[in-house]
This record gives C-alpha cells, sequence and structure tokens, in this order.
C-alpha cells in the first residue's frame, strides 16, 4: 500500500516560517530611514560644494576683473593732472632793472616770510639796500633749482650783486620760483597738484595714520575688527557716529567708486582693498591717498590732495606748514564742509585741537609743543585772496599761443607745466590803474573802456594785460580784438624813417609848418591842421616831435615817401595792412594795444624786433621741455637811427605833450608818446621805462566822441600804473655811431661845441660834419658861459 502524506502531516514537515517582531520593524526602518538621509545629505553635499566652487570661480573671475581695473589705474596715470600754468620767473644778476621794492612786492606774493635773520627755506631779512633771501628749491625750465641762501644788494639802478651766502661767491644769475597762476581744468572739475610721499611732512603723514586708520601697517586692506567695533558704536548711538573703514578702503571707493550707501558697494570696497594691499607697497597706497582725498571745494573747483590743500587754505607749499597748520589739513578730511575754516572757525580750531592731542598722546609732540600749537591761530590765507589769478585777457592770448605753436590737444595732456611772461606785480599794477583811473573818468562818461598791454623790454614777453575796465570780466578783449585808429602814435616811425636817412635830416633839422592841400585819384582834398589851428612858418624836427604837430609831420612824411613809412612800420612789427595813404602820416591806421605794443617794443629794444610772446615753455608730465619753433629776431630799425627816437621820446614826456607825466617823475627818465584820432573818439599812449613797455587805449565800444586827449586818457592809466609800480629810469647808454651835436636853432647847421646859440641834441656821427666858422667871433667870456 503506497502511503499518501496528508494535509495534516505535511504540515508538520514544513518549516514554520516566524513572525517580525515589532522591535526589529522599527529598527528596519530606522536604517532604511538613515540610508535615506544619507543620500540626501550627499546630494545636498554635492549641490553646495558645487554651488560654491561656482562662487569662488565667480568670486575670483570678479576679483581678477577688478584687479585689472585697479592696474590700471594704479600703474597707468592714476589722475588727469590739470595744465599748470606759472608767471614768468624773476631773473636777479648784477645790473638786473629790478629794484628793491619790486623784489620785496615779489617776496610777499611768493609767500615768503620776513624774518630778522632766515632759518629756513621760504624766509628773508632785508635792510634798505641788501635783502638776505633763503630760496626755496622749485622746478625750472631749465631744470631743478635746489635751495639756496643768497644775498642780493641794490642801488638805484637795480641789482648790483648777487652772491651766495655760504662761500660769498657770486652768481651771474640768479632766479626766484615763478608764480602759479592757475591750472586749466580740462576734464572733470577736480583740482589738485601731486605731491609725491617723501615730500609730505611726517608730522601730517602719523596724524592722519592715528586718525583715520591706525592699524593701516598691519592690516591687509581691510580691518574686520574696526568694522565690529564702528558697527557696535554707531547700534549703542542709533545713528552712524564711527566708520570702519581703512585708508585702503576709502582709497578704493574714492578711486572707484561711488559714495552710494549700500552692503553690495561696501562689499566691492572691501574686495577692492583687499587686491589693493596685495599688489602694492603700504607707501604708495599711502602716496595714493594723500594725493586723491577730497580736502574741499573752491567754488567749483573740488580741492583734491594735500598739496593743493595746503595751498588752498594757508597760501604756501606744504613743506613750509607749521604743525598746527599740518595738523589742520588732517583735522579737515572728516568733513571739509563742516568743518570749513573761514565759515566755522570754531569748530575747525577745536577738531585741529584733537588731532594736536592724539599726537601729543602719541608721543610725537612734548607737552610745551602740544600746549603752543593749539594756542596758536589757524593761520589762514586771506578768504578773498583766490588761488586762482583771474586773467581772461592774458590767458586768452596764452591759449591762442599754445594751440598755435603746440597744437590744439595740449591742454588734454596730464601734467603739462605752461611757464608764461607774466609779471604778477606789473599786472597787479595795471589792474589797480585801471579800475582807479577808469573810475574817475567815468564820472563823465560811464562807457568808456580800456584796453592795456605791458611787454617786458627784456624778454619781448607780455608782462601784463587788461581788456576791460572790469579786469576779471571774461568777455571782449579790448587789448588784442579792437581796431581803432592809432592818431599820434605813428609819428614816432614817421621820424624814424626821416632820422634813419642821415644826411638829409637831424633832430635839428627845420621842417615846414605851412599849409598844405593834398589830392587824392577821386579828387576829394586833404588839408591836415595843428591842434591849435596855427602855423608857425617852420620848425625843428624835435620840436614837431615833442609837440606831435601835425603839419610838420605830413610834410615830412611826404619828403621821404609814405611807402617808406609804411616799410619802416612794417619791420617793426606790424602784422596787418597798412594803407598807403597820406592820411596814414597821422594815424589812420587801425590797431590794437597789443599791436601798438610790439612796434614800441621794437623802440625800446634799440631797433630789434622780436615777437611778443606770452609763453616761453611748456614742459610735459615727464618735465621734459616740448620742441617749438619761434621767428627769429631781426634788426628792424638801425640802432644808431633808433636811439635818435627814443631820444625824441623822453623830450616828449620832459617838456612836450607828456610833460604832466615828467612832473609828475621828475627825477625818472621817461620815454612815451601821446595819441588822440579825430573828434577825440580814441585816446592813446604809448611809453616806456628802463623794464617795461605800455600800450593803453581809452575809448567808446560804440566810436562815439569821449572828449579825451591822450594825455588826459589813456596817459592817466600809464601815470596810475607807475604810481602803483615805481618805474626805473631809463638807461640811455650810448650807442655806436650816435655823437653829441651841436646846431643852429634856425638853420640846423652843425656847427663846433664852442660856437654860441647852438642846439645840443644827439646826431648820427657818419652825417654829423659841423662847419669849423661859426661866423663872427664870440668873447671868450660868452663861450664860456655857452653863448
Amino acid at each position: 500500500m503506497t502511503d499518501k502524506a496528508t494535509p495534516k502531516a505535511a504540515a508538520k514537515k514544513a518549516p514554520a516560517k516566524k513572525r517580525p517582531t515589532a522591535k526589529k520593524t522599527r529598527a528596519s526602518k530606522k536604517a532604511a530611514t538613515q540610508s535615506g538621509n544619507k543620500g540626501w545629505g550627499k546630494k545636498l553635499w554635492s549641490i553646495c560644494w558645487k554651488l560654491g566652487l561656482i562662487l569662488a570661480v565667480m568670486i575670483a573671475s570678479y576679483g581678477i576683473y577688478l584687479d585689472q581695473i585697479i592696474a590700471r589705474k594704479f600703474e597707468g596715470q592714476k589722475w588727469h593732472l590739470p595744465a599748470q600754468v606759472f608767471s614768468r620767473s624773476m631773473a636777479l644778476y648784477p645790473g638786473a632793472a629790478v629794484s628793491h621794492g619790486q623784489l620785496m612786492a615779489e617776496l610777499k606774493l611768493l609767500g615768503y616770510r620776513k624774518v630778522a635773520n632766515p632759518r629756513q627755506v621760504g624766509e628773508f631779512s632785508a635792510s634798505k639796500t641788501k635783502i638776505d633771501l633763503w630760496r626755496r628749491p622749485f622746478l625750472h625750465p631749465q631744470g631743478d633749482q635746489a635751495a639756496q641762501r643768497v644775498m642780493i644788494t641794490f642801488d638805484s639802478n637795480g641789482v648790483v650783486s648777487v652772491a651766495r651766502n655760504s662761500d660769498k661767491r657770486q652768481l651771474a644769475v640768479f632766479h626766484l620760483e615763478p608764480v602759479l597762476l592757475d591750472r586749466i581744468i580740462t576734464g572733470d572739475a577736480e583740482d589738485r597738484l601731486f605731491v609725491a610721499t617723501k615730500d609730505i611732512p611726517k608730522p601730517i603723514v602719523n596724524a592722519l595714520i592715528l586718525v583715520e586708520d591706525r592699524s593701516f601697517y598691519e592690516h591687509h586692506g581691510v580691518n574686520p575688527f574696526a568694522i565690529l567695533r564702528a558697527a557696535m558704536v554707531n547700534i549703542s548711538a542709533g545713528r552712524t557716529v564711527q566708520g570702519g573703514s581703512t585708508l585702503t578702503q576709502q582709497l578704493a571707493k574714492n578711486f572707484f567708486l561711488s559714495s552710494e550707501r549700500s552692503i553690495t558697494r561696501k562689499l566691492r570696497e572691501a574686495l577692492m582693498a583687499i587686491i589693493i594691499d596685495f599688489r602694492y607697497e603700504k607707501d604708495e597706497i599711502l602716496e595714493a591717498y594723500l594725493n586723491e582725498v577730497y580736502m574741499g571745494q573752491d567754488k567749483a573747483r573740488g580741492v583734491h590732495g594735500m598739496g593743493l590743500a595746503s595751498q588752498f587754505y594757508f597760501g604756501r607749499p606744504i613743506a613750509e606748514l607749521t604743525v598746527p597748520q599740518q595738523a589742520f589739513l588732517v583735522a579737515v578730511i572728516k568733513g571739509p564742509s563742516y568743518y570749513n575754516p573761514w565759515r566755522y572757525p570754531e569748530r575747525a580750531q577745536e577738531r585741529r585741537d584733537l588731532v594736536l592731542r592724539l599726537l601729543m598722546e602719541a608721543g610725537d609732540l612734548n607737552v610745551a609743543q602740544y600746549q603752543a600749537a593749539v594756542e596758536s591761530p589757524l593761520g589762514l590765507r586771506k578768504a578773498n585772496k583766490s588761488v586762482h589769478q583771474k586773467l581772461p585777457a592774458f590767458f586768452s592770448v596764452v591759449k591762442h599761443e599754445l594751440a598755435n605753436r603746440f597744437g590744439d590737444a595740449l591742454l588734454q595732456q596730464s601734467g603739462i607745466k605752461v611757464y608764461t611772461t607774466l609779471d604778477p606785480i606789473a599786472q597787479e599794477a595795471a589792474e589797480k590803474a585801471v579800475v582807479q583811473t577808469l573810475k574817475q573818468l567815468g564820472k563823465n562818461d560811464e562807457t568808456l573802456q580800456v584796453g592795456m598791454v605791458l611787454t617786458d623790454k627784456y624778454s619781448a614777453g607780455i608782462a601784463a594785460m587788461v581788456g576791460d575796465k572790469v579786469p576779471s570780466y571774461r568777455g571782449f578783449n579790448r587789448a588784442v580784438e579792437i581796431r581803432r585808429p592809432i592818431g599820434s602814435l605813428i609819428k614816432p616811425f614817421v621820424y624814424t624813417t626821416a632820422l634813419n636817412q642821415g644826411k638829409k635830416y637831424n633832430l635839428a633839422s627845420p621842417l615846414k609848418d605851412e599849409p598844405i592841400t593834398l589830392k587824392n585819384g577821386q579828387g576829394k582834398t586833404w588839408s591836415p591842421q595843428n591842434v591849435d589851428k596855427k602855423f608857425r612858418g617852420q620848425v625843428p624836427l624835435l620840436t614837431a616831435f615833442k609837440k606831435s604837430m601835425n603839419v610838420p609831420t605830413v610834410n615830412l612824411g611826404m619828403a621821404i615817401g609814405v611807402s617808406d613809412v609804411a616799410t619802416t612800420l612794417d619791420k617793426a612789427g606790424w602784422r596787418e595792412k597798412i594803407p598807403e595813404y597820406p592820411s596814414m602820416l597821422l594815424g589812420a591806421v587801425n590797431g590794437s594795444p597789443l599791436m601798438v605794443a610790439q612796434v614800441f617794443q621794437t623802440i625800446a629794444d634799440d631797433g630789434r624786433y622780436r615777437h611778443l610772446n606770452s609763453v616761453t615753455t611748456v614742459l610735459n608730465a615727464q618735465n621734459q621741455p616740448l620742441a617749438a619753433s619761434r621767428p627769429l629776431a631781426t634788426q628792424a630799425i638801425p640802432a644808431a637811427s633808433n636811439y635818435l627816437t627814443k631820444y625824441a621820446m623822453t623830450q616828449v614826456v620832459e617838456s612836450g605833450t607828456a610833460k604832466r607825466l615828467g612832473n609828475a617823475f621828475p627825477y625818472v627818465t621817461l620815454a612815451g608818446k601821446t595819441g588822440t584820432s579825430n573828434d577825440s573818439r580814441d585816446s592813446w599812449f604809448a611809453g616806456f621805462d628802463e623794464r617795461n613797455v605800455a600800450a593803453i587805449w581809452v575809448g567808446r565800444d560804440d566810436n562815439g566822441k569821449t572828449g579825451l586827449y591822450g594825455s588826459s586818457g589813456a596817459m592817466a592809466v600809464y601815470q596810475a600804473f607807475l604810481n602803483n609800480r615805481a618805474p626805473l629810469s631809463l638807461r640811455m647808454a650810448p650807442v655806436d655811431g650816435v655823437v653829441q651835436g651841436y646846431f643852429e636853432r634856425d638853420t640846423g647847421i652843425a656847427k663846433e661845441a664852442d660856437c654860441g646859440g647852438m642846439v645840443k641834441v644827439p646826431a648820427l656821427r657818419e652825417s654829423y660834419q659841423p662847419i669849423a666858422n661859426c661866423g663872427d667871433p664870440l668873447p671868450w667870456w660868452k663861450k664860456l658861459i655857452g653863448g
């Protein structure tokens, strides 16, 4: 029988399955959860490190981008430095036509301090005939000039000697630094004078670090502790009372960022500060900061950097500031407007004293020095004395000359230095003279205007220029742009032309003073008249000249030829068309004060023509001179005949139409010529002393009648100028080819010196052939007293 397992038996034989317990179920669930969390953790970590890597790459890329920006700024041109425009550099040498008073005025203008005994640069002492001067170092167009102490001696004619104090050695020439007239800003409104860190006084650097960033030399661009401390102070105060930015962060903000307050800007500022600190030395960062920091506002111009701030607040170079003044420059950084010393002097002084106290606590000042410093005044420059010279007429000529000689793009270059011919003392005297005289003349006619040009006889440079009765007015420049009949100012060139024909004419030659009528090609007649409407038959040439007589002048001009007179004027420097008509002999030639100054400069300079200029040298940013051509000098008028004209012009001042000027300066030899156009529409004067040539016009813009003659209008301006700046007597040094001549009064015939009744005047040697026979012999006693 086959056994068959029953279902029950089968069930007994099969292994039984165990049911999971509750404990094991919880464990398996936990393990599963941990396994899932671990997977998500891995995923989250993967996402985070990838995002971190991307962020790091982005920060690194942004850092590289910022690094390139910073490098371009730091290693290229950090700033566009405005073109600096300087005055002439006063030259002192034996025989220089510079008086004791003129040098004193120049030193005052340059900010030198008068002391009993000079002990440092920027100081001088003075007696009646000597000046002991310790000159500053400066950049001259010919190269760097070191600080030097000299003794300058004077007499009534000017400089006698210049001797070095150290070894008493006589110097051939000694230059003073030029006056910085202005900086020409062509881009943004930022103005600065670059000063290297080595030239910044040490107390300024020490005070800056104490006040602004004590850990400057320890941190790496950002100081987290300072930021945290500032945050806590500000939170406690409920407002912003303290900043945590380092000097490097401030530099980064000033150089590259705006003043916007945001977290993004602060983060960018911090990153840039770290890059700057990593790339550059601390001293280079400090130099950039000292020249970049905002220090105040000069009208439309922002004052940046310590160098310009020193001039702006104190009117002197930074190296010559006192410790209290140095402390003020650091103090004002916190808020130039808030601590404006002219508006809020007490507030400014309190802030300065805080900086001085920090210097004392740091050991940079002892108690006595600190006490003396806080008791000292701020020592500011006068608020009404601008650091920019308002010279619109002169600057317009400078810009025109720069464009002609160096190109229109010159002033766009950074760091150029333009050395001009301007004499700041002469300019100041000219402006005062214009204001004083036009105010007086304007009582009768408020529409009167003026144009005035002064040249330096020795350099042929424009020493001063005024183009309006309000000298600072920026508009129509009457010194250059007017074209008005020059009247009798033409006469010296008529007489010079004649005197150059020595065998025909001399200063004693008789000229016809008789009615004359001339007819032109259209049949129109012209009958010139003397001012007094009288005729004298004949007059000596010198008398006709100094009395500015019209009829003798026309007779002389017609005899020598109108074209010859035009040629003389052209050679002397007149660069516009000269109408060759008889009326030209009395000044029917239109010109400007600058054009008149040019031709009278030629007479003053012994007949030598040199083109007037306003710019002497231009240096580039590397202080190398830029090449430019200049016209060559020529002998326009023979020196001997030119001397006779100069002599005649001195007689105009002594006893002619300008004798009022001679009476005002009785012991000074001056040369001059008055001029008046028809109907007294234009009043002119041209003249010179040993130093300056002047050309002045007074008239109305509408060409109306003024009622003024040359002696009552333009000459009054010149006289006021000489009152403001004492003249130097003209040196009538003998000229080769000129001798002392003796002539009969009536005939102009040359005679011997001992003949009676002679006129004594200079004459050309080649044509002076005196007649030995005097006629009736004179008694010895008459010869003794000169006939």
